[in-house]
């Protein structure tokens, strides 16, 4: 029984300094004992045995309060606020006591702004449609190779996360038709989240964003539409601009076009050596996707435009990689604080 005592003594001692408890119930001194037990005449095991299993209980309680302690104090010691170690210096960190935008979310109400005081509606884009709003309405064929185009994220249950805000016309065209009929005019521009299934790198990001424009009247033109994009290019860097078109394919336009812009001077652009910075793809809206909309395209005729909201602020603040925008790095967010 001395044996048990003393034994005891020894393993709670290493319990109380151990910062592996559990293991010490492993012991081969505790082993020892229960070896005891066979040895013993019939009469004493019952009594022996007894003292061991009330020394194990007494154990289990060390090991339970030694466990405690360590999770007490690593807790205490742990600083989640902390994002350096002690022999490092101060951090330059964003405060905390007042929050800032996004630039994305910045350049997004600029964008809207603008748009809005040249008298056009501003909605959001939406974030999951369908096959229909993505490609049916927008004059692509089933099977047509221009589908092709667009590596789009799709649901097991068939639903699409849209790939160009252009989802948004067929909507925005039949939300428009009561003002139409009254003499009015369609004017809205959709800014929304896009996705597509790119490979990354500088320039490609699998979620970006992009601002839909859809002018409908009966008088609409192509003059109009280029004098719209040339104001708003304008409006956004602040100078006078000089534009340019080549002809593009787009299925939802006709005819296409990409719509360009000289550098500004904001960009190191210099009127002496013009360069081109091509912005985004426009066109006149194909009679089509009017019929699919329920608009007569021989009253009613309109222009349609959309372009990527971060090539806008990777041009305007000099951003060498689109990835910086999901990163959420405070050394990029810092800059725009």
């Amino acid at each position: 029984m001395q044996n048990i005592d003393e034994i005891g003594k020894q393993l709670i001692t290493q319990i109380a300094g151990s910062d592996s408890p559990r293991d010490v119930l492993k012991a081969p001194e505790l082993k020892q004992l229960y070896g005891v037990i066979k040895t013993l005449p019939s009469g004493q095991r019952a009594v022996y045995g007894k003292r061991i299993n009330e020394l194990k209980i007494a154990l289990e309680s060390a090991v339970n309060a030694r466990e405690s302690e360590l999770e007490s104090a690593t807790v205490e010691s742990l600083d989640i606020t902390a994002p350096w170690d002690v022999n490092s210096g101060p951090q330059n960190l964003l405060l905390t006591e007042n929050g800032s935008q996004h630039p994305l979310t910045k350049e997004i109400e600029n964008v809207s702004d603008i748009f809005t005081r040249m008298g056009f509606e501003v909605i959001e884009s939406r974030q999951i449609d369908d096959d229909h709003h993505m490609f049916g309405t927008l004059n692509f064929p089933d099977n047509h190779p221009a589908r092709d185009g667009y590596d789009t994220f799709r649901t097991e249950e068939g639903f699409i996360a849209p790939a160009h805000t252009s989802t948004m016309q067929n909507r925005i065209l039949q939300d428009g038709k009561k003002k139409l009929e009254s003499g009015g005019q369609i004017g809205v521009v959709a800014i929304g989240r896009c996705f597509r299934n790119e490979d990354l790198d500088a320039t490609h990001e699998h979620t970006f964003h992009q601002c839909e424009g859809v002018f409908v009247s009966e008088t609409a033109t192509l003059g109009q539409m280029l004098g719209t994009l040339r104001s708003f290019f304008e409006a956004y860097y602040g100078q006078s601009l000089n534009i340019r078109t080549q002809p593009s394919y787009f299925p939802f336009v006709e005819p296409g076009l990409e719509f360009a812009i000289e550098k500004p001077a904001s960009l190191g652009g210099s009127s002496k050596d013009k360069e081109w910075l091509e912005m985004l793809g426009c066109g006149m809206i194909h009679p089509n996707v009017l019929i699919a909309a329920g608009i007569d395209p021989k009253k009613y005729r309109g222009f349609a435009w959309g372009g990527g909201i971060e090539r806008l602020v990777m041009l305007k603040y000099g951003i060498e990689d689109i990835r910086h925008f999901e990163s959420g790095k405070l050394q990029f967010l810092r800059e725009f604080a």
